[in-house]
């Protein structure tokens, strides 16, 4: 099985590139909002470390974004409990998806929480940083706080880029990425 992971940085495309592959893809981004919404065991770990932000469920992503703007430390902490079971998750997905040729991961901090491994092809996704901003700013729940507060956990871009096999450039045309993604899996199969 041949794993592919997505990188580059908040807003580029990445999940949009991901689900273009046309392989099953691991959506961690998806998966983190299933265990807020259904999880009480993350709830109750959750609700231990930080009481003051997290104090109901199913957990709201509210309670979240105010627990990560009202202390430098709580980011970490999250990560540190949602990324422990985000890689069980992981591991099924793996397992379910054993006789495929290949699988997708779109997990935002791959490199950065080591969940990637020697043999996974990592693919940049680079896009240009004014149609970030534009796209970042349309969305629906943009904070710039807690961008800045993500951005500062990432690693750089010159650095995922240095360690990407493949730079896919996200111009938003559908056309043009199916083309990209076509010359990389003809190159990998």
């Amino acid at each position: 099985m041949i794993r592919i992971g997505i990188l580059g940085t908040i807003g580029s495309g990445k999940s949009y590139i991901a689900n273009n592959f046309g392989y099953s893809v691991f959506d961690a981004d998806f998966e983190v909002s299933k265990l807020y919404k259904k999880n009480k065991k993350i709830f109750i770990k959750l609700n231990k470390i930080l009481p003051k932000y997290i104090s109901k469920f199913p957990i709201d992503k509210k309670q979240i974004i105010e627990a990560i703007l009202g202390n430098k430390g709580n980011l970490k902490k999250i990560i540190n409990i949602i990324h422990q079971e985000i890689r069980k998750r992981l591991r099924l997905f793996i397992k379910k998806n054993k006789n495929e040729k290949i699988i997708i991961l779109d997990i935002p901090l791959l490199l950065e929480n080591k969940i990637n491994t020697k043999t996974d092809i990592l693919v940049f996704v680079e896009s240009k940083k004014n149609d970030v901003k534009k796209r970042l700013v349309r969305r629906k729940n943009f904070n710039r706080k807690l961008y800045n507060k993500f951005k500062k956990i990432q690693l750089s871009s010159a650095y995922k880029k240095k360690k990407s096999k493949y730079i896919i450039r996200n111009d938003f045309e559908k056309k043009s990425i199916k083309k990209q993604i076509k010359n990389i899996l003809n190159e990998i199969l």
